[in-house]
């Protein structure tokens, strides 16, 4: 049998950088794909947070 290989798209994590320093309980994660050889370094986006009910910038976490 061949071997299976591994895919360029792999599934990320994005988590809020804004609410940890809020002091509020709770997270904001987003779960969404990347390509790995398009964006080999850490994805970041702009998502919406529904604690602190504002856009925030959410970072790709290990």
């Amino acid at each position: 049998m061949a071997k299976k290989s591994k895919g360029n798209r792999v599934q990320v994590i994005l988590e809020c950088t804004e609410h940890k320093e809020s002091g509020l309980p709770g997270t904001s994660r987003y779960i969404t794909t990347k390509n790995r050889k398009n964006t080999p370094d850490r994805l970041e986006m702009k998502k919406y947070n529904p604690i602190l009910k504002k856009v925030t910038v959410h970072r790709e976490i290990k």
